[in-house]
């Protein structure tokens, strides 16, 4: 489950809250973005508090962009995360879909590319190895919980990207905007090609979507527009206006029910669920689904 850190209007009881739950729940991993531009929480500090409220889930982030940050500091920052939550850290990593936010922290667009993304994940692995930063530096800790650090999963739905980050990621963070179970099999057959041809182990493979739950569909599906109109501000409305209709999933808990079994024949190891509301009944509702 991941937390409603794309909502307006968030503050530190709801995350709180919201958190806890989740740890309480049947959800394996509890999942959160990064965005520069937009009013979400930062994702370090993040990192710190809910490793703090939860004690049994994975923390994944879905995604941090490593060209928005130094990536000695980034190092540092996860590897702290995971000493706090002992471990139970996962890193989802992409090159970030917004011109915008490279600009907000004065980041170069053109590392916006996957071995920009590369090059920053070897100097991340070096840090995490205990190795010395370079010739006049030495080593920086704290050394992680996991050896050799946190897994990694590549935030992707192109087969090029895919294929990329076989030599650097443990796995994939896809997502899904049309619900396409048979495109979801594609992405991780193109996945599984790609890890056996670097000779690296079976990816840990998941996807994601953004929800909304009602019995009436409608409403389910208006929930899930103003959503995008919110988290999509940088494009056109009427692109947005476009999308919603066929984005994300709207409809009632049987049927979101359907759609997992689906997504789990198509492969996946886990499900990140994005919720386009802060209303704890529908966490409640997928909690009692999937227990």
């Amino acid at each position: 489950m991941t937390l409603p850190v794309m909502e307006p209007g968030l503050d530190a009881a709801t995350l709180e809250t919201w958190s806890r739950t989740v740890d309480d729940g049947p959800f394996s991993a509890l999942c959160f973005g990064e965005r520069m531009a937009f009013d979400n929480p930062e994702t370090m500090t993040l990192l710190g508090a809910v490793a703090a409220w939860t004690e049994r889930v994975r923390l994944v982030t879905t995604v941090v962009v490593p060209q928005l940050h130094d990536p000695v500091l980034l190092a540092k920052s996860l590897a702290t995360a995971d000493l706090l939550s002992e471990g139970r850290l996962s890193v989802g990593l992409g090159v970030g879909g917004r011109d915008e936010d490279y600009r907000a922290v004065g980041a170069d667009p053109s590392t916006q590319t996957i071995a920009g993304l590369a090059e920053r994940v070897a100097v991340m692995r070096r840090v995490w190895s205990g190795k010395p930063v370079s010739d006049d530096v030495g080593p920086v800790g704290p050394p992680p919980v996991q050896e050799g650090g946190p897994e990694l999963l590549v935030g992707s739905m192109g087969p090029r990207t895919i294929r990329a980050a076989a030599d650097w990621a443990d796995g994939l963070a896809g997502f899904t905007l049309d619900l396409d179970a048979g495109a979801v099999a594609g992405q991780f057959a193109t996945a599984r090609r790609a890890w056996a041809d670097a000779g690296r182990p079976v990816p840990r493979l998941a996807t994601s979507f953004w929800f909304a739950i009602n019995d009436d569909a409608e409403v389910a599906r208006a929930q899930v527009h103003h959503h995008l109109r919110h988290y999509m501000s940088w494009l056109p409305t009427s692109l947005v206006d476009a999308m919603a209709p066929t984005t994300g999933f709207a409809g009632s808990t049987a049927q979101l029910g359907e759609l997992l079994d689906a997504m789990a024949e198509a492969g996946a190891d886990e499900i990140h669920l994005v919720p386009t509301s802060v209303d704890r009944d529908q966490l409640a509702a997928v909690a009692q689904l999937v227990s």
